[in-house]
């Protein structure tokens, strides 16, 4: 990656979250379905037109090859529709019972989410499997994540009785330990009051920053519970969930995988890892069905 993107894309980040920090809360009228407690796609009253790709199928029966449903968390200012226009109809084809979440909306911002307080995030993922597994009487489901939605899962398996209901969790990019936005977030001190208008307003980007409160309590006697088993998908170009390698997780059964030990010739970043990859999502299907995984190599972006 060019050096001045490697400036430009954090830059970026940074000053989009400002910005988004700053939208005013007095617009909460502006859209009844973007609070915390009322999910806009992603609950069984979606319809297949509304996922866009067919996936959100209520009448769906996991099969005896695919037995358990998968659910997709969309990553900070993501959705349950935009984040996943590419794997989740590539799981669809595959023969699973697909569903997508919304979680972390903020008053008056729509379309934008994961933004509220993570372990609010944490409590509607959980009444959102409760549903999927209701809905299609799986005794258990597998999660698949990009960013803080292959993090804030962790804090459901931890906290919210999620281990019992779940077989496997894989991040995408996930920002496990939290992210520094390659060491943007040390100049948030020299702005006066910018760190506490991110925490005030939009409190899910304030738990992601490393050393957070949140994160301190979500990795405090370690990253894993047992009986879920973990996969981290990472990019060694990851712009957002900085340094990198801080998404790997310690701990019994997990599977750490880096993007360009697969192929060295993939430049995916943070946002492509998770929208359109291929090759990761070849991986991401090995993590659902390892009894019948295929090597993921660069031809996999064709597969």
């Amino acid at each position: 990656m060019l050096p001045w993107k490697r400036v430009l894309r954090p830059l970026t980040a940074l000053l989009l979250t400002v910005a988004v920090a700053a939208v005013p809360a007095a617009t909460a009228h502006a859209s009844t379905t973007t609070t915390a407690t009322a999910p806009s796609w992603g609950s069984p009253r979606s319809s297949a037109a509304e996922s866009g790709g067919g996936w959100n199928d209520y009448s769906c029966k996991p099969s005896a090859a695919h037995p358990r449903p998968v659910v997709l968390v969309h990553g900070t200012l993501g959705n349950s529709i935009d984040n996943w226009l590419s794997l989740a109809p590539y799981l669809k084809t595959r023969g699973y019972c697909v569903y997508s979440v919304d979680y972390g909306q903020m008053p008056g911002v729509p379309l934008f989410h994961g933004l509220g307080p993570i372990d609010t995030s944490a409590q509607q993922l959980s009444d959102f499997v409760d549903q999927v597994l209701s809905a299609t009487g799986a005794a258990k489901a597998d999660l698949v994540g990009h960013s803080q939605g292959g993090m804030m899962p962790r804090y459901y398996l931890k906290f919210l009785g999620g281990a019992a209901k779940v077989n496997a969790l894989v991040g995408l990019a996930p920002d496990n330990h939290g992210t520094n936005l390659d060491g943007l977030t040390n100049l948030l001190p020299y702005f006066p009051g910018a760190g506490d208008l991110i925490k005030a307003t939009t409190p899910g980007l304030a738990d992601q920053i490393t050393g957070s409160a949140f994160l301190t309590k979500l990795n405090a006697g370690g990253d894993t519970v047992p009986g879920v088993h973990y996969t981290v998908i990472a990019t060694k170009y990851d712009e957002v969930a900085t340094p990198w390698r801080s998404q790997y997780l310690s701990g019994g059964d997990v599977h750490n995988v880096l993007l360009q030990d697969l192929c060295p010739l993939d430049l995916s970043e943070h946002v492509a890892i998770g929208i359109f990859d291929r090759i990761a999502f070849h991986e991401v299907a090995n993590a659902l069905d390892p009894a019948h995984a295929t090597s993921t190599s660069c031809a996999s972006a064709f597969s």
